[in-house]
């Protein structure tokens, strides 16, 4: 009598530690953990507009928790995010287009993202500390 299906040997397909990680797939999996992470920064704006609604006590509080050297650097990722993602998404955009499909110019357009999101957060950052006067 042969075995049912069910009880045959079944090939094992590959398990992630035997691939390389490619920059496309590592910008695929950033994209989606930016996204995630804009839930919580989209938090700290509505905190901050609460506070701006609610009192000048409770928004001074505010403006010092987001003014503290952890509150910036928390603000400063949120900027990367937001940037980051936004630049996955004008990959995904160009890719819907049919344009840049191919395995090198797919991974040109990854570290582009990367390059560009790093490069205009640092724009915005230095931007609005100078126009604050610092």
């Amino acid at each position: 009598m042969s075995k049912s299906p069910a009880t045959q040997a079944r090939p094992l397909s590959p398990h992630l530690t035997i691939y390389k990680p490619l920059i496309t797939m590592t910008m695929s999996i950033i994209h989606r953990i930016t996204g995630g992470a804009l839930y919580f920064g989209t938090l700290l704006v509505a905190f901050w507009l609460i506070a701006a609604a609610t009192s000048e006590q409770y928004f001074d509080f505010v403006s010092w928790v987001f003014g503290s050297w952890i509150g910036r650097l928390i603000l400063f990722g949120y900027t990367w995010a937001l940037m980051q993602h936004l630049m996955g998404g004008i990959r995904h955009l160009i890719w819907d287009t049919g344009v840049g499909l191919e395995k090198r110019t797919a991974s040109k357009i990854a570290w582009a993202t990367v390059i560009a999101s790093v490069a205009l957060t640092v724009l915005i950052w230095v931007a609005g500390y100078m126009a604050r006067g610092m």
